[in-house]
């Protein structure tokens, strides 16, 4: 029987993101149908398979997506978004082969589920490009997401302090407005598609902070103050509002958490 980590490296490894996003669908049926064992035997590399395409840039040397009516702007929105969400399928696969062998088995349900619905995401948001006759690589894009990664890759609770409860619970503040802006270039496609990932991105954060509370249970720290702890440490900017609060307490994110930092900012 193929190990979950096998599996996994697999499609962390992929370099097309075709593949990448088939093999990542796979291995989630697979691991849900019984047929991968739960043992990790492998370490992943410190980076992801990729495409030539796109070329990575600084996040400050990044074009501004200003007129979302317009097509080309809209274009330039879903191909960062799906930027993201190509960096979210392995930023879930990595946390799996990583951090999976010291932990229950159910955390390795929690985030092979996630990496299925980021790849899922994924490939709604590029055959949306290509309908807009574009395609994923297009356009360059920033590895700042990747670059969390490396940072927190020695600790998983510091890789969730960062990963799901900072920056993709910033994804659940953004994109209620992104959805506004697709609303009023009337282009209910991307609409649909935003709204499945916003509501599906809750579920994600809700997966942070129950394995971050575990963990620190398990260490016989403050939750709270581990997070505080962590970000300040880890987070190389700095939280802003406005945040989608309604969003963030579905997930399980409470105020608790963040606008302390927020306080301590000002």
């Amino acid at each position: 029987m193929t190990s979950v980590c096998k599996a996994v490296l697999e499609a962390f490894n992929a370099t097309e993101v075709e593949y990448k996003v088939n093999l990542t669908r796979k291995a989630a049926r697979e691991w849900f149908s019984g047929n991968l064992s739960f043992e990790f035997n492998a370490s992943p590399p410190q980076r992801p398979g990729r495409p030539d395409k796109p070329e990575l840039i600084a996040p400050q040397d990044m074009p501004r997506r200003r007129n979302a009516k317009a097509r080309a702007a809209r274009i330039a929105m879903l191909h960062a978004i799906a930027h993201i969400e190509l960096n979210a399928i392995d930023l879930a696969l990595d946390i799996v082969v990583r951090f999976g062998a010291d932990m229950p088995k159910e955390f390795t349900d929690d985030w092979i589920k996630v990496a299925d619905d980021e790849a899922r995401h994924f490939s709604m948001l590029n055959n949306l490009l290509i309908e807009f006759d574009s395609f994923y690589g297009a356009m360059p894009a920033h590895d700042g997401l990747w670059q969390s990664a490396s940072t927190t890759s020695h600790d998983l609770l510091a890789r969730l302090a960062i990963v799901p409860l900072v920056l993709e619970a910033r994804g659940l503040d953004v994109t209620p407005a992104m959805i506004k802006k697709f609303q009023a270039a009337d282009d209910q496609k991307s609409v649909k598609a935003l709204e499945i990932i916003y509501q599906e991105e809750i579920d994600h954060v809700r997966a942070g902070i129950k394995w971050f509370e575990y963990l620190c249970i398990k260490r016989n720290i403050n939750s709270e103050q581990a997070y505080h702890n962590l970000v300040n440490q880890y987070f190389t900017g700095k939280l802003k509002p406005p945040f989608n609060i309604e969003a963030r307490n579905q997930a399980g994110l409470g105020e608790k958490f963040y606008m302390p930092l927020i306080q301590q900012n000002n």
